[in-house]
Formats: C-alpha cells, sequence, structure tokens
C-alpha cells in the first residue's frame, strides 16, 4: 500500500474523531463584528493553536489590534513548494434566531429526505467545515509517515466576516514569515455535490457614486418645467448611454486588458450543464441580459460590467408633489476582469459622466476602494496537479470556474506576497451561508480531507 493509501485510510478510520473536534470548534461563538463575542474570538483562536500544536505544527495566536491570528509553520526545506493555508475561525451572526431549527451553536448531523446527511451549525460551511478539512488532512498525513509531504505555513484569522481590517497590517509587518510560493485558500465551492472544482478567476471592482447638481434649489415643474434642467433627466441619460444594443459597454477603453479564456476552458464550461433559465428562475427572472455574443458563465465569471446600485433624487414621499429636484444620486459598480485597471476604469467613467453634464450644471464624484481582477495562468503547473489530485478523489474532472465577486485575501496574498492561490473548496449553493439553518455536507468534509491529502501528495510530486 503507498503512502497516500495508508494517509486515505487513516482519514476514513478517523471520521467520527474529526467530526468530534470540529463539533468541539463549532460550538465557540466566534461572531467577529459583535463586541459582545470578543472572548470566544480568541477561544476559537486558542483552540485552533492548540490543535495545530498537539499534530506537529508549531502555532501560537498572535495578537493584531482586532481579533488574533494564529500562525503556524511546518518547514525543513523539503522539495516542492511551500504552502499557505489559509482560512478564517470566525462566524456571521446568527440572527434572526428564531429561524434556527436548532441552537447555532450546537451542532448536529441530519439526515436528508435523499438521505445525504449535512452538518447543521453557524460556521459549518463557513468556513470553519472548510479549514479542519485541510488541518485533518495534515493530521492524518504526519499521523500516518510521520511529516507533511511540502513545507506547510498556517494562517488563520479571526476578522474575515467584519472586514479583515488587521489583516494589512498583519502581512505587512510579517511579510517576510508570510510570504511563500503558493497560497491554499479553502474559502469556496464546488461546481456541484459531485463536481469538484478550482477556482481560477475572481472579477475585481471598482465603485463611484455621483451627485448631479442644476437649480439652486427644487423647483416647482409647472413654473420651470420645460426650461430648468433636472438632473433625474440627466443621470437617466447617463445609465442610458452606458450599454449599446448588443450590451457591451460604451466607455472608450473599456474593454482594454479583458482576456479571452482558453477554447478548451470554454469547451469544459459547456459541458457543465449550465441553465441560465434555472440560474435566473431562481430569482425569478427568465431572460438573460449582457452582451448578446456571450454565454451566460462567461457573463458573471469572465466578462466585465457596470451595475447601477442605486438612484434617487427629487420627491420620494407619498403622494405627488410636482418638483425639479436640486440633485439628483447614483451608486455604480464596475466588476473588472483580465488585466482591466481600475484606475483607467474609473476615469473614463468619470470622463464620460462630466460629457454629458450641461454648461450650468456640476456633479460630484464619490470614490469606492477598487482592485483589480485576479486569475491564475492555466499553465500553471500547480493546477494541473490540484487537477489530477481532485479528480482522483471525485472521479469527476475538477472543473476550471470562474467567481463573479472577490475574496480579498487573494488579492492581499497576490499584491503583497507575491503568492498566486490555489482555490479549493468544498462548498455547496445550498449551504445557506450567512443564513439561519447554515450546513456543510458530511461528505464535503470526508472528501475534503481526503482531498487535501491527494492535494498535498500531488504538489510533492517533481
Amino acid at each position: 500500500m503507498s503512502s497516500i493509501d495508508k494517509v486515505l485510510a487513516r482519514i476514513d478510520a478517523d471520521l467520527d474523531n474529526s467530526l468530534d473536534r470540529l463539533f468541539d470548534l463549532l460550538r465557540i461563538r466566534s461572531i467577529s463584528t459583535d463586541p459582545a463575542f470578543k472572548a470566544p474570538c480568541r477561544e476559537a483562536a486558542q483552540w485552533l493553536a492548540r490543535e495545530l500544536n498537539d499534530i506537529g505544527i508549531e502555532a501560537a495566536v498572535r495578537d493584531t489590534t482586532g481579533h488574533p491570528m494564529v500562525v503556524g509553520h511546518r518547514k525543513s526545506g523539503k522539495p516542492g513548494p511551500h504552502v499557505l493555508f489559509y482560512g478564517h475561525y470566525d462566524v456571521q451572526p446568527v440572527d434572526p434566531l428564531e429561524l434556527w431549527h436548532q441552537d447555532p451553536f450546537e451542532p448536529a448531523i441530519k439526515t436528508r429526505e435523499d438521505g445525504s446527511k449535512i452538518i447543521v451549525a453557524r460556521g459549518a460551511a463557513d468556513d470553519k467545515g472548510q479549514l479542519m478539512t485541510f488541518v485533518e488532512a495534515a493530521r492524518a498525513f504526519i499521523a500516518e509517515t510521520g511529516d507533511l509531504p511540502v513545507d506547510v505555513t498556517v494562517l488563520f484569522e479571526g476578522e474575515e466576516e467584519s472586514g479583515s481590517p488587521s489583516l494589512h497590517p498583519f502581512l505587512e509587518a510579517n511579510r517576510e514569515e508570510l510570504s511563500c510560493d503558493l497560497a491554499l485558500v479553502c474559502d469556496t465551492g464546488m461546481w456541484d455535490d459531485r463536481t469538484p472544482a478550482i477556482s481560477v478567476m475572481l472579477r475585481g471592482m471598482v465603485g463611484d457614486e455621483i451627485i448631479v447638481r442644476a437649480g439652486s434649489r427644487d423647483l416647482h415643474s409647472g413654473l420651470y418645467g420645460g426650461s430648468a434642467q433636472n438632473p433625474n433627466h440627466i443621470v437617466a441619460g447617463i445609465i442610458a448611454g452606458l450599454h449599446d444594443e448588443n450590451g457591451k459597454v460604451t466607455l472608450p477603453g473599456f474593454y482594454d486588458g479583458v482576456i479571452e479564456i482558453p477554447a478548451e476552458v470554454k469547451a469544459m464550461w459547456d459541458k457543465l450543464g449550465f441553465s441560465a433559465e434555472e440560474f435566473l428562475g431562481d430569482v425569478g427572472l427568465k431572460y438573460p441580459r449582457g452582451e448578446k455574443d456571450r454565454m451566460p458563465l462567461e457573463h458573471i465569471w469572465t466578462r466585465p460590467t457596470v451595475e447601477v446600485n442605486g438612484m434617487w433624487g427629487g420627491y420620494q414621499g407619498a403622494g405627488s408633489k410636482t418638483v425639479i429636484p436640486a440633485e439628483a444620486h447614483a451608486k455604480f459598480t464596475f466588476r473588472l476582469v483580465g488585466d482591466q485597471d481600475p484606475d483607467k476604469i474609473q476615469d473614463a467613467f468619470r470622463a464620460y459622466v462630466r460629457s454629458k453634464i450641461p454648461a450650468d450644471c456640476s456633479v460630484e464624484f464619490i470614490a469606492k476602494e477598487g482592485s483589480p481582477a485576479l486569475r491564475l495562468d492555466f499553465t500553471m503547473p500547480v493546477l494541473a496537479k490540484g487537477q489530477k489530485a481532485l479528480q482522483e478523489e471525485w472521479n469527476r474532472e475538477a472543473a476550471l470556474i470562474g467567481m463573479g465577486g472577490s475574496i480579498p485575501i487573494v488579492g492581499d496574498f497576490k499584491r503583497m506576497l507575491g503568492m498566486d492561490s490555489l482555490l479549493i473548496g468544498f462548498g455547496l449553493e445550498d449551504d445557506q451561508i450567512h443564513s439561519p439553518n447554515e450546513k456543510y455536507n458530511l461528505t464535503s468534509f470526508h472528501k475534503g480531507i481526503r482531498s487535501w491529502a491527494r492535494v498535498l501528495d500531488e504538489l510533492a510530486k517533481d
């Protein structure tokens, strides 16, 4: 029997104990956003540090200006990449509590009508269950072989659910210690409950808000209508001109840096059986918008967008008030892909808006924080190794998928520490993260542990 087979056999034999340990962690009420739970957050950090030390990863709780980090190392200069595994031990608040079917911090295994088993608790999927898949894989490897196949650094944070205010200073202060060859991130999901996935693209974002001002006060529409500028009309014209009849964004240079995905990846997506009608049907819609010559998965993964997130101006109360408002507002966000430059996108947008402002009116801009998109090189050897490991475990080709949103820590690893990230997770769309009755499939937990063991083993190979 090979060493990896022995490790996998140990994982299987120790599953009940692994669940006991996960349940111990899930019982800790580590809600980072509420100051009342400061002590439980530290308790969770201390619990994880003890577990890492117990299995042979030298770890310590590291204080920050907010909730503590947990940093651990096991390294001896082994061949292969030195990897940093990242997860977060903090969880979302449980409100509304009355919608939970049980105490959110008293985990339980339940059997669904189809016979599948799920772990129900706050943090089961986001992110305690996910991070423990890696911890348990490392436990089995060290127990069975005496060591890990590659050098490993572990970073667990306690503020991901509250904006990670301490993360940037911590990464900056510990740049040398935390800079590795590759980051492993397990805060993502599978394509479906039988198909593993590696997230290879994260869209970036830049936002802006505009305030268009015209008259010195709200004006009577009977006296001034048809003569005075109406900021609502101006904002409406700005919004209407952002897209052409084919759904493309009209800003000059907007598509500079947008990269086409390889044909083989697009062919893989064709096989995933994605239905835009089902996807939109969940929210009461049917027909996709966006660029007409693009497949729906491209719309949400690999194509840039501009969306109007809010617009208002003039009278908002009951009944009518016949005014021409003095000002109108709109909020915009741009989802970015490839090598699009957030600053250039914002400059192009502002130039466009200014071109639409009449001479006797003005516009004020309120900038929102932006970040560029991130993507893995499809030819990276570690990507192929991750795919191979997952296929061996799940007996299905691992899908290379995009993510419509972003994971800020992945950008921080790239920009601050110079590391690419391999994003492998085992969550599912129906895990109800951030909602009552959050769950994590027992299969996700069990096969997630086995998957990480295979990934570590594969990364160690030439």
